[in-house]
């Protein structure tokens, strides 16, 4: 990105500041250490552990619903008690003592083929896991969110009259960061992929995992040497950090009928006002109306400070709840995804995957096509697609948010089309070569290509969107829930995968063994119907989501028809 226009305005910093290459850094750092557990995690269940396909798949799954879920239950305390470099710190030491514990378990099943993992030893050290990552996140992005707003505050203050060209420039600076973050998790995630697959499939599981324990060791170092260059948010005032707080109390004021929240000062209720909106409610040319209008309301709000303290935090509720029918509609979307790190590779074991006589790919490391087409695509996402959306909507991001999540949650309805004509395919193949095996060769890994790189463009489109879709309509103090409503939909997305599986391996089970969809023998499984059916529950859930999009208004929005109003 070019800040030509910035720079003209006095000399200011371009790109991204030390602290947030840092955390970047960092969490490309997580996100290798992540995939190099989960992504191949499915086959160590089958392959040592001897669960079947469907318990793990949907231990798989558990485990990445409560991962992704626990920030809806770790946000509000962070946001409302926490210090969120302590929060980092103690996460990612409880998730690098998981990592050893599942070390552990590999290193015991080792020792002899007869030698049984303790399921719960492998439980705990996978929750610990879960635990660590489930606090992680959350608070790490908003720690990076933290150092974004001090260089667009910093660069707001060099600013003497803040301009539509500035605002631009602060959007772009936002883009910028969410897209650098999400490069970064990308680039850990490939080499998590592609290197660990190949080293657990070639040199073994304890190796396998030890890398990544070794890996969320040296996270923990480098956090700790970058305390110079953090900027750490202020704590200090009580409304300020305590937006949950609030929110709580409201509820309870309402049942009793008496609210107990007092307030400071008017400046404590002005940073409260500007923390719900997440930005000041208009910028209007209008000075001297404006400064009416704030001492006036000012005097008024002084003096019934209780009610207006508990129309603010239901204001609060409001906003959050408004969410949830885009969030629901988002669901759909991540039980896709669930399905490279469980069924594909699953689906991939069953293909041809040698390349000469000596190598054979491992299925998992398929799941790195995902994030090399989000590498490759990505710029020309940038510098292709946007400055055309730019040119034909009149719309100065290209498309909107709302906009992009709906076309990654389209494209990735394709990617599971394909996957299940690719499956019906290597079935009649399998078939085949029962009756002809002499003449029917089997069908080949790479036809799964198709699917992964679809899924990974839908990323671009809906991963980076749904990121900057919730950072941008939750208030600023409560940002990590935020992150946590994001993270959330892969968490309850989860679980939904979960629950798909158990209740359609029931009914197919009655119907006889032969009907089991997920049957231990690829050859009998029918994982085709599986992902028809996932086909057609998104196609219903898109359509949903294009309704409520005409009925949602953002909350950038909203404030500027409070400004249209006022002027």
């Amino acid at each position: 990105l070019k800040y030509s226009r910035f720079m003209a305005g006095g000399g200011k910093r371009r790109g991204l500041s030390k602290s947030c290459a840092l955390l970047i850094v960092i969490a490309g750092i997580e996100r290798y250490a992540f995939k190099g557990v989960a992504s191949n995690l499915v086959t160590y269940l089958t392959d040592v552990v001897k669960m079947s396909n469907s318990r793990a798949a949907t231990t798989v799954n558990t485990w990445s619903g409560f991962t992704f879920m626990l920030p809806l239950f770790s946000a509000p305390f962070a946001d409302s008690y926490g210090d969120r470099f302590f929060t980092i710190l103690a996460s990612s030491s409880l998730y690098f003592v998981g990592l050893v514990g599942l070390t552990l378990t590999a290193f015991a099943g080792s020792r002899s083929t007869t030698t049984t993992i303790s399921i719960f030893f492998l439980y705990t050290s996978l929750s610990l896991v879960a635990l660590g990552l489930g606090v992680l996140n959350p608070s790490l992005q908003a720690f990076g969110a933290d150092q974004l707003d001090h260089d667009l505050g910093h660069d707001h203050e060099q600013d003497q009259e803040p301009s539509s060209e500035n605002k631009e420039v602060k959007s772009d600076r936002k883009s910028q960061f969410f897209q650098w973050w999400y490069f970064g998790v990308c680039a850990g995630s490939l080499l998590g992929v592609t290197v660990m697959a190949y080293i657990q499939d070639t040199f073994g599981w304890v190796l396998g995992f030890a890398i990544p324990t070794g890996s969320m060791l040296l996270l923990i170092f480098l956090f700790l040497c970058g305390c110079g260059v953090y900027v750490y948010a202020d704590q200090g005032s009580h409304l300020k950090s305590r937006p949950f707080q609030r929110i709580f109390d409201t509820i309870k004021g309402v049942v009793t009928r008496r609210s107990k929240i007092t307030l400071e000062n008017n400046h404590d209720l002005n940073a409260m006002e500007l923390e719900l909106q997440g930005k000041p409610l208009c910028n209007c040319s209008n000075t001297e109306a404006t400064t009416t209008t704030t001492n006036t309301s000012t005097k008024s709000l002084a003096g019934d400070e209780s009610s207006k303290t508990g129309f603010s935090s239901l204001k609060t509720i409001k906003l959050l709840l408004r969410l949830l029918p885009i969030w629901t509609m988002l669901l759909m979307f991540a039980v896709i995804f669930q399905q490279p790190a469980t069924f594909f590779t699953k689906q991939g074991m069953a293909l041809k995957r040698n390349i000469g006589p000596n190598f054979k790919i491992p299925p998992a490391t398929l799941q790195s096509t995902i994030t090399l087409s989000i590498i490759l695509l990505m710029p020309l996402y940038d510098k292709v697609l946007i400055p055309m959306a730019k040119k034909i909507s009149k719309n100065e991001k290209g498309i909107t948010v709302m906009t992009r999540m709906g076309i990654g949650m389209f494209i990735s309805i394709i990617a599971i089309v394909i996957a299940a004509l690719v499956e019906r395919k290597r079935l009649k193949i399998s078939k085949e070569m029962k009756t002809s095996p002499n003449t029917t060769e089997p069908l080949s890994i790479f036809w799964l290509l198709p699917q992964y790189i679809l899924l990974g463009i839908s990323d671009i489109f809906t991963v980076v969107g749904m990121q900057e879709f919730f950072y941008s309509e939750v208030p600023v103090r409560m940002r990590t829930m935020g992150f946590a409503l994001y993270t959330s939909v892969f968490g309850v997305g989860s679980f939904v995968s979960a629950a798909l599986i158990s209740v359609i391996e029931s009914y197919t089970k009655s119907r006889g063994g032969k009907h089991n969809w997920f049957a231990d023998d690829m050859s009998e499984a029918r994982l085709d119907n599986y992902y028809w059916l996932l086909a057609l529950t998104s196609a219903i859930s898109f359509l949903m989501y294009i309704v409520i999009c005409k009925y949602f208004k953002s909350s950038s929005d909203e404030d500027e028809d409070k400004c249209d109003e006022t002027s």
